[in-house]
């Protein structure tokens, strides 16, 4: 069986246009991992890319956040791309914490702008062994 690593993608409204961009120019390397995203995100990556195959979860406030928490804790991903908006009020600012704190506790590449997204997804690293 052949290892494919797993990338999460999240982002914020206002940041999901940038998610899109992010995810048209790295459909090349994206298209290696297995993608999970939040609801709203993974629909808006799915119809700009479709031959990205996107797992979607939930709405990140209806527990989309949580279930990428999850699956960070449980060691099923190998990163996280998560397009946080610093300008907007956050009525989920605790789910955007709990995923940083998870992604710093399990060590895993998580970038919160283009800049670091795409120097991450351009990192022979991401992914290159499999998870433990």
């Amino acid at each position: 069986m052949t290892f494919r690593p797993a990338l999460a993608l999240v982002a914020h409204d206002a940041k999901k246009d940038d998610m899109v961009a992010f995810a048209r120019a790295h459909v090349d390397r994206l298209a290696g991992f297995d993608l999970y995203a939040t609801g709203t995100t993974g629909a808006r990556v799915s119809e700009a890319c479709p031959r990205l195959p996107v797992t979607r979860l939930k709405s990140g406030p209806l527990g989309g956040d949580q279930q990428i928490g999850a699956m960070i804790a449980e060691g099923r991903l190998d990163g996280l791309v998560f397009f946080v908006d610093p300008l907007s009020p956050m009525p989920h600012d605790v789910d955007v914490k709990a995923l940083t704190r998870l992604a710093l506790v399990y060590d895993i590449p998580m970038a919160l702008n283009r800049c670091t997204a795409d120097m991450m997804i351009g990192s022979p690293r991401l992914g290159a062994a499999p998870r433990s």
